[in-house]
């Protein structure tokens, strides 16, 4: 797939070489404090838990995790799974690790559904909703809720007697008795839960962040409030994708989006890939030797 795009990042490097050195920072500064959110959504719910696990060492994880998601879209499964096996490898209890998991789930797709709700009120404002964006997020809104109301039904289901045609698939016993072991009081926690969800929702803000500084290092001064919306629609259609990475997904929602909201075409674009490079292809490599080192 990276030779398939060698071109795309080809292209990254010239613009990467033409942007102002202080916004190509200051996009670095921000998505660095991506990876320490999710790290202290982690860490919050392992503290809670009972356990004090030291907090520098789960923001690797955060790399890794990214990596996971992107490379296989599954709505944040796929990162999900690696992040249970990882801790697992480092000693931590299953129940606590699926107990973990399920607080991270939660608060991510609320802090999504807040997220996709405030982008259509914004391009409500701008007068710039229409019908394909309406039914794209309407979609994501029942994935949202689906996601995470499906891994509580397996914690349910863990607890009685499988059908055969389940228990017969490799693992899937073991996965519903960590269900089955998950206290539910981490996710009852009220205070837990919002902690997470805004720290999941500070991942969104400094990704549109991001985005919004690519805007200015192309010369557009534009609000931030139109890169909030084009991020997260971006993120819901590469979401809702079956293309590893989103490739092409992503890229092309983001510049349609920016272009409707007064945008033009080569800067939209122009941003949009240098926004690609720091949330997707720079932390690639160190992503993939995380998770292998993660997994061996």
């Amino acid at each position: 797939m990276v030779v398939s795009h060698y071109s795309e990042i080809e292209h990254l490097v010239q613009l990467l070489q033409q942007a102002e050195p202080l916004w190509l920072i200051l996009a670095f500064v921000f998505q660095a404090c991506t990876y320490f959110s999710v790290a202290a959504v982690w860490h919050q719910a392992l503290r809670v838990g009972g356990l004090q696990y030291p907090f520098l060492s789960l923001v690797p994880l955060g790399v890794a995790k990214l990596f996971s998601d992107q490379a296989m879209p599954s709505g944040g499964v796929s990162g999900t799974a690696f992040f249970i096996t990882a801790l697992s490898r480092r000693g931590i209890s299953a129940h606590l690790c699926m107990a973990t998991m399920l607080v991270s789930l939660v608060a991510y797709y609320a802090a999504y559904l807040i997220a996709a709700i405030l982008s259509i009120l914004l391009l409500w404002f701008y007068h710039k909703t229409n019908a394909w964006i309406i039914s794209i997020t309407v979609v994501f809104c029942l994935v949202a809720l689906a996601i995470p109301a499906g891994a509580l039904l397996l914690r349910h289901v863990g607890k009685k007697d499988l059908p055969a045609w389940l228990v017969r698939i490799p693992g899937m016993r073991d996965v519903l008795r960590a269900f089955s072991d998950a206290p539910l009081e981490l996710v009852r926690n009220p205070s837990l839960i919002l902690t997470a969800t805004l720290l999941h929702g500070s991942i969104f803000i400094l990704d549109s962040a991001t985005l919004w500084v690519m805007l200015q290092a192309v010369g557009q001064h534009a609000s931030f409030w139109v890169a909030l919306p084009s991020f997260v629609l971006a993120s819901i259609v590469a979401t809702l994708g079956p293309i590893p990475l989103g490739l092409g997904t992503f890229e092309t929602t983001c510049v349609a989006i920016l272009g409707v909201l007064g945008i033009p075409l080569e800067a939209a674009l122009t941003a949009t890939l240098l926004l690609r490079g720091f949330t997707l292809w720079i932390p690639m490599v160190p992503g993939l030797w995380w998770a292998k080192r993660e997994l061996k």
